[in-house]
Protein backbone atom coordinates (compact mmCIF):
# COMPACT_ATOMS: atom_id res chain seq x y z
CA UNK A 1 0.00 0.00 0.00
CA UNK A 2 0.98 3.86 -0.95
CA UNK A 3 0.36 5.48 1.77
CA UNK A 4 2.26 8.32 1.26
CA UNK A 5 -0.29 8.53 -2.09
CA UNK A 6 -3.01 8.08 -0.07
CA UNK A 7 -2.10 11.15 2.26
CA UNK A 8 -2.03 13.16 -0.96
CA UNK A 9 -4.90 11.99 -1.91
CA UNK A 10 -6.90 12.80 1.33
CA UNK A 11 -5.13 16.79 0.69
CA UNK A 12 -6.43 16.65 -2.71
CA UNK A 13 -10.07 15.79 -2.00
CA UNK A 14 -10.15 17.99 0.87
CA UNK A 15 -8.82 20.93 -1.41
CA UNK A 16 -11.18 20.29 -4.23
CA UNK A 17 -11.43 23.20 -6.28
CA UNK A 18 -14.57 21.91 -8.07
CA UNK A 19 -17.81 24.14 -8.89
CA UNK A 20 -20.62 23.19 -7.51
CA UNK A 21 -24.39 23.88 -8.80
CA UNK A 22 -25.16 27.19 -6.98
CA UNK A 23 -28.64 27.08 -6.07
CA UNK A 24 -27.87 26.84 -2.53
CA UNK A 25 -29.87 22.66 -2.40
CA UNK A 26 -28.50 19.75 -1.40
CA UNK A 27 -25.32 20.82 1.02
CA UNK A 28 -25.69 17.28 2.09
CA UNK A 29 -26.67 14.08 0.76
CA UNK A 30 -30.85 14.29 0.04
CA UNK A 31 -32.47 11.88 1.69
CA UNK A 32 -35.90 10.24 1.15
CA UNK A 33 -38.11 7.62 -0.22
CA UNK A 34 -37.89 6.73 -3.76
CA UNK A 35 -40.78 4.87 -5.34
CA UNK A 36 -38.84 3.00 -8.51
CA UNK A 37 -37.00 -0.29 -7.03
CA UNK A 38 -40.00 -1.48 -4.50
CA UNK A 39 -42.80 -0.76 -6.77
CA UNK A 40 -41.94 -0.13 -10.78
CA UNK A 41 -44.69 0.86 -13.21
CA UNK A 42 -47.52 -0.77 -11.31
CA UNK A 43 -50.34 0.94 -13.11
CA UNK A 44 -53.44 -1.70 -12.45
CA UNK A 45 -54.78 -0.01 -9.38
CA UNK A 46 -57.87 -2.41 -9.55
CA UNK A 47 -56.04 -5.72 -9.09
CA UNK A 48 -53.43 -4.19 -7.16
CA UNK A 49 -55.05 -0.99 -5.26
CA UNK A 50 -52.06 -0.58 -2.49
CA UNK A 51 -48.98 -1.64 -4.45
CA UNK A 52 -49.66 0.75 -7.85
CA UNK A 53 -48.33 4.02 -8.89
CA UNK A 54 -51.05 6.66 -7.26
CA UNK A 55 -51.15 9.50 -4.96
CA UNK A 56 -52.64 7.01 -2.81
CA UNK A 57 -49.12 5.14 -2.46
CA UNK A 58 -46.90 8.27 -2.04
CA UNK A 59 -49.90 9.85 0.49
CA UNK A 60 -49.26 6.41 2.62
CA UNK A 61 -45.51 6.37 2.30
CA UNK A 62 -45.74 10.06 3.54
CA UNK A 63 -47.94 9.26 6.07
CA UNK A 64 -45.06 6.22 7.32
CA UNK A 65 -42.01 8.45 6.84
CA UNK A 66 -44.06 10.87 9.67
CA UNK A 67 -45.27 8.44 12.36
CA UNK A 68 -42.37 5.90 12.02
CA UNK A 69 -39.41 8.04 12.22
CA UNK A 70 -38.18 8.46 9.26
CA UNK A 71 -38.53 11.99 8.95
CA UNK A 72 -36.83 12.65 12.76
CA UNK A 73 -33.87 10.55 11.19
CA UNK A 74 -33.41 13.02 8.17
CA UNK A 75 -35.70 11.51 5.57
CA UNK A 76 -37.53 14.46 3.65
CA UNK A 77 -38.41 14.01 0.06
CA UNK A 78 -41.05 11.97 -1.01
CA UNK A 79 -40.34 11.02 -4.67
CA UNK A 80 -42.70 10.11 -7.68
CA UNK A 81 -40.58 8.03 -10.19
CA UNK A 82 -41.93 7.32 -13.88
CA UNK A 83 -45.50 6.30 -14.55
CA UNK A 84 -47.37 9.38 -12.60
CA UNK A 85 -47.99 10.83 -16.05
CA UNK A 86 -50.77 10.68 -18.54
CA UNK A 87 -50.08 8.95 -21.56
CA UNK A 88 -50.70 12.61 -23.76
CA UNK A 89 -50.09 16.34 -22.67
CA UNK A 90 -53.18 18.30 -21.88
CA UNK A 91 -54.59 20.72 -24.72
CA UNK A 92 -51.76 23.80 -23.64
CA UNK A 93 -49.07 21.26 -24.01
CA UNK A 94 -48.46 20.54 -20.38
CA UNK A 95 -47.17 17.59 -18.23
CA UNK A 96 -50.56 16.07 -16.31
CA UNK A 97 -51.22 13.12 -13.79
CA UNK A 98 -52.75 10.20 -14.91
CA UNK A 99 -56.42 11.28 -13.85
CA UNK A 100 -57.45 7.60 -12.37
CA UNK A 101 -54.36 6.89 -10.33
CA UNK A 102 -53.95 10.50 -9.17
CA UNK A 103 -57.43 11.79 -9.34
CA UNK A 104 -56.46 15.20 -7.45
CA UNK A 105 -53.70 16.43 -9.26
CA UNK A 106 -50.15 17.10 -8.16
CA UNK A 107 -50.45 20.34 -6.71
CA UNK A 108 -52.69 18.21 -4.47
CA UNK A 109 -50.34 15.49 -3.57
CA UNK A 110 -47.23 18.51 -3.10
CA UNK A 111 -50.25 20.36 -0.78
CA UNK A 112 -50.44 17.04 1.63
CA UNK A 113 -46.73 16.00 1.42
CA UNK A 114 -45.52 19.59 2.43
CA UNK A 115 -48.41 19.86 5.17
CA UNK A 116 -46.50 16.41 6.77
CA UNK A 117 -43.50 18.72 6.61
CA UNK A 118 -42.01 16.62 3.54
CA UNK A 119 -40.99 17.65 0.36
CA UNK A 120 -42.21 16.38 -3.30
CA UNK A 121 -39.79 14.97 -5.47
CA UNK A 122 -41.02 14.05 -9.57
CA UNK A 123 -39.57 12.56 -12.18
CA UNK A 124 -39.21 13.39 -16.05
CA UNK A 125 -36.84 12.50 -18.90
CA UNK A 126 -34.45 14.71 -20.79
CA UNK A 127 -35.42 13.07 -24.23
CA UNK A 128 -38.67 12.76 -26.40
CA UNK A 129 -40.01 9.70 -23.96
CA UNK A 130 -39.53 8.43 -20.86
CA UNK A 131 -37.97 4.92 -20.09
CA UNK A 132 -41.87 3.46 -19.92
CA UNK A 133 -42.91 5.73 -23.16
CA UNK A 134 -44.50 8.54 -21.23
CA UNK A 135 -44.04 12.11 -22.54
CA UNK A 136 -40.70 13.55 -22.01
CA UNK A 137 -39.52 17.22 -21.60
CA UNK A 138 -37.50 17.41 -24.70
CA UNK A 139 -38.96 20.34 -26.99
CA UNK A 140 -41.06 21.19 -23.60
CA UNK A 141 -38.24 22.18 -20.95
CA UNK A 142 -39.16 25.74 -20.01
CA UNK A 143 -43.02 24.16 -19.91
CA UNK A 144 -42.32 21.37 -17.50
CA UNK A 145 -40.03 23.39 -15.27
CA UNK A 146 -42.83 25.83 -15.01
CA UNK A 147 -45.14 23.90 -14.28
CA UNK A 148 -43.10 21.69 -11.49
CA UNK A 149 -42.38 24.82 -9.76
CA UNK A 150 -46.50 25.86 -10.19
CA UNK A 151 -47.24 22.52 -8.54
CA UNK A 152 -44.87 23.24 -5.72
CA UNK A 153 -42.42 20.35 -6.59
CA UNK A 154 -39.18 20.49 -4.01
CA UNK A 155 -36.73 17.55 -6.51
CA UNK A 156 -36.94 17.09 -9.77
CA UNK A 157 -34.98 13.67 -11.21
CA UNK A 158 -34.20 13.72 -15.02
CA UNK A 159 -33.84 10.31 -16.63
CA UNK A 160 -32.01 9.97 -19.84
CA UNK A 161 -34.02 7.76 -22.23
CA UNK A 162 -34.77 8.48 -25.53
CA UNK A 163 -32.13 11.31 -25.72
CA UNK A 164 -29.35 12.04 -28.00
CA UNK A 165 -26.30 10.97 -25.36
CA UNK A 166 -23.71 13.07 -27.20
CA UNK A 167 -26.47 16.15 -26.91
CA UNK A 168 -26.57 15.78 -22.99
CA UNK A 169 -23.40 18.16 -22.58
CA UNK A 170 -26.37 20.92 -23.70
CA UNK A 171 -29.58 19.82 -22.57
CA UNK A 172 -28.89 18.52 -19.07
CA UNK A 173 -27.58 22.55 -18.30
CA UNK A 174 -30.54 23.70 -20.81
CA UNK A 175 -33.35 21.84 -18.02
CA UNK A 176 -31.55 23.04 -15.20
CA UNK A 177 -31.90 26.97 -16.28
CA UNK A 178 -34.69 26.67 -16.74
CA UNK A 179 -35.71 25.43 -13.30
CA UNK A 180 -33.49 28.05 -11.62
CA UNK A 181 -35.04 30.40 -13.60
CA UNK A 182 -38.43 29.31 -12.01
CA UNK A 183 -37.40 30.79 -8.73
CA UNK A 184 -38.46 27.95 -6.85
CA UNK A 185 -36.00 25.71 -5.13
CA UNK A 186 -35.88 22.51 -6.74
CA UNK A 187 -33.43 20.45 -6.31
CA UNK A 188 -31.74 18.85 -9.66
CA UNK A 189 -30.95 15.22 -10.12
CA UNK A 190 -29.63 14.11 -13.65
CA UNK A 191 -28.68 10.62 -15.12
CA UNK A 192 -26.30 12.70 -17.49
CA UNK A 193 -23.28 10.83 -16.12
CA UNK A 194 -25.44 6.99 -16.06
CA UNK A 195 -26.16 7.65 -19.43
CA UNK A 196 -22.72 8.55 -20.61
CA UNK A 197 -21.18 5.95 -19.12
CA UNK A 198 -23.10 3.35 -20.07
CA UNK A 199 -22.87 4.30 -23.67
CA UNK A 200 -19.23 4.96 -23.28
CA UNK A 201 -19.06 8.61 -23.13
CA UNK A 202 -16.30 10.07 -20.71
CA UNK A 203 -18.38 12.44 -19.09
CA UNK A 204 -17.15 16.11 -17.98
CA UNK A 205 -17.47 15.69 -14.44
CA UNK A 206 -16.83 19.61 -13.83
CA UNK A 207 -19.42 20.15 -15.35
CA UNK A 208 -21.95 17.88 -14.39
CA UNK A 209 -21.07 19.34 -10.95
CA UNK A 210 -21.49 22.88 -12.51
CA UNK A 211 -25.38 22.16 -13.79
CA UNK A 212 -26.55 19.44 -11.37
CA UNK A 213 -27.25 18.50 -7.53
CA UNK A 214 -27.03 15.14 -8.10
CA UNK A 215 -26.09 12.76 -10.82
CA UNK A 216 -26.55 9.21 -11.46
CA UNK A 217 -23.95 7.47 -11.85
CA UNK A 218 -23.98 4.09 -13.48
CA UNK A 219 -27.21 1.11 -13.81
CA UNK A 220 -30.25 0.83 -12.04
CA UNK A 221 -29.72 -1.22 -8.94
CA UNK A 222 -31.79 -4.49 -8.78
CA UNK A 223 -32.80 -6.48 -6.15
CA UNK A 224 -29.47 -8.67 -5.79
CA UNK A 225 -26.04 -8.69 -3.70
CA UNK A 226 -24.29 -9.37 -7.22
CA UNK A 227 -26.08 -5.97 -8.44
CA UNK A 228 -25.11 -4.31 -5.39
CA UNK A 229 -21.05 -5.61 -5.58
CA UNK A 230 -20.97 -4.58 -8.99
CA UNK A 231 -22.14 -0.86 -8.15
CA UNK A 232 -19.52 -1.10 -5.31
CA UNK A 233 -16.73 -2.28 -7.55
CA UNK A 234 -17.55 0.32 -10.04
CA UNK A 235 -16.92 3.19 -7.44
CA UNK A 236 -14.20 1.52 -5.92
CA UNK A 237 -12.28 1.90 -9.20
CA UNK A 238 -13.10 5.51 -9.64
CA UNK A 239 -12.67 5.77 -12.87
CA UNK A 240 -11.69 9.25 -14.16
CA UNK A 241 -11.41 10.34 -10.30
CA UNK A 242 -15.01 11.25 -10.05
CA UNK A 243 -15.03 10.67 -6.53
CA UNK A 244 -13.19 13.97 -6.18
CA UNK A 245 -15.74 15.69 -7.69
CA UNK A 246 -18.29 14.85 -4.52
CA UNK A 247 -19.36 17.94 -2.32
CA UNK A 248 -21.60 19.68 -0.41
CA UNK A 249 -23.86 21.24 -3.44
CA UNK A 250 -23.55 18.03 -5.85
CA UNK A 251 -23.49 14.47 -5.08
CA UNK A 252 -22.52 11.24 -7.02
CA UNK A 253 -26.02 8.72 -7.07
CA UNK A 254 -25.39 5.08 -6.75
CA UNK A 255 -28.88 4.44 -7.06
CA UNK A 256 -32.01 3.60 -4.31
CA UNK A 257 -31.25 1.63 -1.00
CA UNK A 258 -32.90 -1.75 -1.25
CA UNK A 259 -32.93 -2.67 2.45
CA UNK A 260 -36.38 -4.25 3.49
CA UNK A 261 -36.75 -5.53 -0.04
CA UNK A 262 -36.24 -9.00 -1.02
CA UNK A 263 -32.56 -9.69 -2.23
CA UNK A 264 -29.96 -8.82 0.62
CA UNK A 265 -29.61 -10.68 3.49
CA UNK A 266 -29.71 -8.79 7.00
CA UNK A 267 -25.86 -8.47 6.52
CA UNK A 268 -25.84 -7.59 2.85
CA UNK A 269 -28.42 -4.71 3.90
CA UNK A 270 -25.51 -3.53 6.56
CA UNK A 271 -23.54 -3.59 4.20
CA UNK A 272 -25.25 -1.24 1.31
CA UNK A 273 -26.82 0.90 3.78
CA UNK A 274 -23.07 1.62 5.35
CA UNK A 275 -21.50 1.71 2.01
CA UNK A 276 -23.77 4.49 0.56
CA UNK A 277 -23.25 5.95 3.98
CA UNK A 278 -19.72 6.12 3.24
CA UNK A 279 -20.03 7.65 -0.30
CA UNK A 280 -21.50 10.09 0.22
CA UNK A 281 -24.89 8.72 -1.58
CA UNK A 282 -28.58 10.36 -1.64
CA UNK A 283 -30.03 8.09 0.92
CA UNK A 284 -33.46 7.26 -0.75
CA UNK A 285 -35.00 4.01 0.37
CA UNK A 286 -37.58 2.19 -1.96
CA UNK A 287 -39.33 -0.02 -0.22
CA UNK A 288 -42.57 -0.47 1.42
CA UNK A 289 -42.49 1.34 4.86
CA UNK A 290 -46.07 -0.21 5.67
CA UNK A 291 -44.87 -3.84 5.76
CA UNK A 292 -40.93 -3.50 6.41
CA UNK A 293 -39.15 -5.76 8.86
CA UNK A 294 -37.94 -4.30 12.06
CA UNK A 295 -34.12 -5.41 11.30
CA UNK A 296 -34.29 -3.25 7.84
CA UNK A 297 -36.31 -0.29 9.49
CA UNK A 298 -33.20 -0.35 12.25
CA UNK A 299 -30.59 -0.10 9.54
CA UNK A 300 -32.10 2.73 7.77
CA UNK A 301 -32.78 4.86 11.15
CA UNK A 302 -29.13 4.39 12.61
CA UNK A 303 -28.28 7.48 13.25
CA UNK A 304 -24.88 7.18 14.15
CA UNK A 305 -24.34 6.06 10.69
CA UNK A 306 -26.88 8.54 8.80
CA UNK A 307 -24.48 11.24 10.22
CA UNK A 308 -21.87 9.46 8.53
CA UNK A 309 -23.52 10.16 5.13
CA UNK A 310 -24.65 13.65 6.30
CA UNK A 311 -21.28 14.94 7.63
CA UNK A 312 -20.82 18.54 6.35
CA UNK A 313 -17.88 18.04 4.55
CA UNK A 314 -19.44 16.06 2.22
CA UNK A 315 -16.46 13.77 0.66
CA UNK A 316 -17.08 10.59 -0.82
CA UNK A 317 -15.35 7.55 0.50
CA UNK A 318 -12.53 6.10 -2.01
CA UNK A 319 -10.97 2.19 -1.66
CA UNK A 320 -7.68 2.38 0.05
CA UNK A 321 -7.14 -1.59 -0.24
CA UNK A 322 -8.46 -4.76 -1.06
CA UNK A 323 -8.05 -7.68 -1.20
CA UNK A 324 -9.77 -9.86 -3.87
CA UNK A 325 -12.41 -11.64 -3.10
CA UNK A 326 -12.22 -10.47 0.75
CA UNK A 327 -11.94 -7.67 2.84
CA UNK A 328 -11.59 -4.12 1.02
CA UNK A 329 -11.07 -0.82 2.97
CA UNK A 330 -12.94 2.67 2.38
CA UNK A 331 -11.81 6.02 4.15
CA UNK A 332 -13.79 8.85 4.38
CA UNK A 333 -12.48 12.32 5.83
CA UNK A 334 -14.47 13.84 7.94
CA UNK A 335 -15.54 17.52 8.66
CA UNK A 336 -13.87 17.60 11.93
CA UNK A 337 -10.26 17.99 11.89
CA UNK A 338 -8.40 14.66 12.01
CA UNK A 339 -11.62 12.48 12.05
CA UNK A 340 -12.25 9.58 9.73
CA UNK A 341 -14.97 6.90 9.07
CA UNK A 342 -13.40 3.87 7.94
CA UNK A 343 -15.56 0.98 6.55
CA UNK A 344 -14.21 -2.84 6.03
CA UNK A 345 -16.26 -4.61 3.67
CA UNK A 346 -16.26 -8.22 2.97
CA UNK A 347 -17.34 -9.92 -0.01
CA UNK A 348 -16.47 -13.41 0.91
CA UNK A 349 -19.39 -15.73 1.07
CA UNK A 350 -17.50 -18.82 2.57
CA UNK A 351 -19.62 -18.49 5.68
CA UNK A 352 -17.10 -17.61 8.31
CA UNK A 353 -16.08 -14.01 9.61
CA UNK A 354 -12.51 -12.41 8.06
CA UNK A 355 -9.90 -10.93 9.95
CA UNK A 356 -8.25 -8.21 8.63
CA UNK A 357 -4.47 -7.19 10.04
CA UNK A 358 -4.21 -3.49 10.29
CA UNK A 359 -3.05 -0.56 11.69
CA UNK A 360 -4.14 3.57 11.95
CA UNK A 361 -0.47 4.87 10.67
CA UNK A 362 -1.41 1.84 7.82
CA UNK A 363 -4.32 4.47 7.01
CA UNK A 364 -2.30 7.40 7.00
CA UNK A 365 -3.30 8.55 10.37
CA UNK A 366 -0.14 9.88 12.11
CA UNK A 367 -1.36 11.52 15.63
CA UNK A 368 0.98 10.39 18.03
CA UNK A 369 -1.88 10.86 21.39
CA UNK A 370 -3.77 8.37 19.23
CA UNK A 371 -7.50 7.74 18.28
CA UNK A 372 -10.50 6.33 19.81
CA UNK A 373 -12.07 3.82 17.10
CA UNK A 374 -15.80 2.83 17.63
CA UNK A 375 -18.00 0.79 15.56
CA UNK A 376 -20.80 2.82 14.29
CA UNK A 377 -23.60 -0.05 13.68
CA UNK A 378 -23.50 -1.11 17.20
CA UNK A 379 -22.39 2.32 18.79
CA UNK A 380 -19.60 0.42 21.00
CA UNK A 381 -15.77 1.19 21.21
CA UNK A 382 -13.37 -1.00 19.44
CA UNK A 383 -10.57 0.36 21.19
CA UNK A 384 -8.05 3.06 21.46
CA UNK A 385 -5.19 2.87 19.13
CA UNK A 386 -2.10 4.28 18.81
CA UNK A 387 -0.51 4.97 14.63
CA UNK A 388 1.74 1.87 15.12
CA UNK A 389 -0.56 -0.01 17.27
CA UNK A 390 -1.82 -3.35 15.26
CA UNK A 391 -5.10 -5.02 15.84
CA UNK A 392 -7.12 -7.23 13.89
CA UNK A 393 -10.74 -6.13 12.97
CA UNK A 394 -13.29 -9.06 12.41
CA UNK A 395 -15.94 -8.52 9.39
CA UNK A 396 -18.91 -11.18 8.92
CA UNK A 397 -19.10 -12.77 5.76
CA UNK A 398 -21.11 -10.12 2.80
CA UNK A 399 -21.20 -7.54 5.61
CA UNK A 400 -19.66 -4.79 6.60
CA UNK A 401 -17.86 -2.97 10.19
CA UNK A 402 -18.10 0.68 9.83
CA UNK A 403 -15.95 2.67 12.13
CA UNK A 404 -15.46 6.39 13.21
CA UNK A 405 -11.45 7.45 13.94
CA UNK A 406 -11.25 10.64 16.14
CA UNK A 407 -8.20 11.57 17.32
CA UNK A 408 -7.32 12.31 21.35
Amino acid sequence: MEFNVWHLLVISLLHSTSHALDNGLALTPPMGWLSWERFRCQRDCIQFPDTCVSEKLYMAMADRMVSDGYKDAGYEYVHIDDCWAASKRDDSGRLQADPVRFPSGIKALADYVHARGLKLGIYTDIGYATCMNLPGSEFYMQTDANTFAEWGIDLVKTDGCYADFHEMDVSYPTFGFFLNKTGRPMVYCCSWVAAQVVHQIKPNYQKVRQYCNVWRQYWDVQDSWQNVLNIIDFYGNNAGDFANFSGPGGFSDPDELIVGDFGLSYYQQKAQFGLWAMLASPLFMSVDLRTINPQAKSILLNKRVIAINQDPLGQQAVRLYEVPGSVSVWVKALYNKGSFAVAFLNKDDQGTPAYFKISLGDLGLTNLNGYNVTDEFEGTSIGIFKPTETFYVSVDPTSILLTKVVPL
